[in-house]
């Protein structure tokens, strides 16, 4: 059991892809499979690799989409194939990505249950995985892709869940992890000394310390951990690093964040519009989170296509966009995460009306939704932080102007075109 780590885009996905492909490549014996939990992560990878082969080979795009995703699933499918029989699989080789958003026991099994018909299923993902891949007699490995701070949503058994499950294992299993772990975002505050099973060995290669996503800034993840941690003087000390390389700015005014953006762009570069999930009050400005985005046709469609992230009309959540990336981005901040009183108010829309999250959990997937959306972009990103309505009281100017002041605090500029 391998547990690697690193920061947002620093290589995680691909290092899995690279293994499962090598492996299928040269190991005929030993297959391989990358699994994930993240729907439109799955379906952008199988599309744009079929289309990638198509491209090179002439093949037909059905015969190569069946090809990539023989050793790129769901992990949904690769669970539904292993519930009826008691057979090891055939795969000795499996990687996890995004694996502390696999689901806990609980969710397992109110989703088998209302979706599949099954009873009493009473596993978290985590814990059937390895369960399956116990039954090979002789070896198989486990790799599991975790990102800190990346839990999004209700359910998600996060690190603690797979230390535990490992732990549970009658096999001789051993366990080798990034030394990164021993830290809150990825320990959910709990000590990892006390969640390690035996024969654990840590190894300082199993952590991607570099962002390959924000080439032109290392120090972006590290930034935007600040900004959401509520540290706004760590933030400015950092913002100096990003000057010259990665380009942040604020603005109030969306048609700017798009124009900006579109003269950004060059070639094949990507560009679109990010919110959150929970930002229920852009409709005014033009971003409805109720439409939901088609993954492949955002991440890969045409200028023209009006499905197209290039096309700057429909934005995608932290449930679309995590583990997937784009070169430059438009993060559209509403009133459900805001800033006021020198921290972090967490705001829920519900009928007409914002209501308070009071759970840790939720405040936590909350954060975490901003982490995600400000991690998504490549080469430079411009906020926007709507000014707010005084004839609208879902969209009180004082829901906005606080987290504005809150940026320009962390040390971000304004767009000035």
């Amino acid at each position: 059991m391998c547990f690697v780590t690193g920061v947002p885009g620093a290589g995680k996905t691909l290092a899995g892809l690279n293994l499962a492909t090598s492996r299928q490549q040269h190991h005929a014996n030993e297959h391989a499979v990358f699994l994930s939990g993240n729907g439109p992560l799955v379906e952008v990878l199988q599309t744009a690799l079929a289309q990638d082969k198509k491209t090179r080979t002439g093949e037909p795009l059905s015969t190569a989409r069946r090809e990539t995703s023989a050793f790129i699933q769901n992990i949904h499918h690769f669970r539904d194939d292993h519930l009826t029989t008691p057979d090891a699989p055939i795969e000795k080789v499996v990687i996890f990505d995004e694996a502390q958003r696999a689901w806990t026991k609980e969710k397992a099994a109110k989703f088998m249950k209302v979706k599949k018909g099954v009873e009493h299923f009473d596993k978290s993902e985590p814990k059937f995985l390895l369960d399956v891949m116990d039954r090979h007699e002789d070896w198989c490995v486990v790799v599991a892709l975790i990102g800190g701070g990346q839990e999004i949503n209700d359910g998600e058994a996060g690190l603690p869940e797979w230390l535990r499950a490992v732990a549970d294992l009658k096999s001789d299993w051993k366990t080798h992890y990034s030394p990164e772990l021993d830290t809150p975002e990825y320990t959910h505050s709990k000590s990892l000394r006390t969640l390690l099973p035996k024969n654990s060995e840590p190894n300082n290669l199993l952590h991607l310390s570099v962002s390959m996503r924000s080439f032109r800034a290392e120090s972006l993840s590290l930034f935007i951990n600040r900004v959401i941690s509520n540290d706004p003087k760590s933030a400015q000390s950092l913002i100096t690093q990003l000057q010259g390389k990665y380009p942040i700015y604020l603005t109030r005014d969306i048609k700017a964040a798009k124009k900006w953006v579109t003269q950004m762009k060059r070639g094949s570069e990507r560009i679109g519009l990010v919110a959150s999930a929970g930002a229920k009050r852009l409709v005014p400005h033009g971003v409805q989170m109720k439409v939901s985005v088609e993954p492949e046709k955002w991440f890969l469609g045409a200028d023209h296509d009006i499905r197209s992230s290039n096309f700057l009309e429909l934005a995608a959540s932290q449930f679309d966009i995590q583990g997937l990336e784009i070169d430059w981005a438009v993060v559209c901040w509403d009133g459900d995460l805001r800033h006021a009183s020198k921290e972090w108010e967490h705001q829920k829309f519900k009928g007409s009306n914002w209501q308070r999250v009071n759970k840790p959990e939720e405040k936590l997937y909350l954060r975490n939704a901003y982490r995600v959306l400000l991690t998504r972009a490549r080469q430079g990103m411009v906020i926007f932080v709507p000014e707010g309505s005084e004839t609208d009281l879902t969209r009180d100017p004082n829901f906005y102007n606080g987290t504005y002041k809150y940026l320009k605090s962390c040390g971000l500029r304004d767009l000035n075109l």
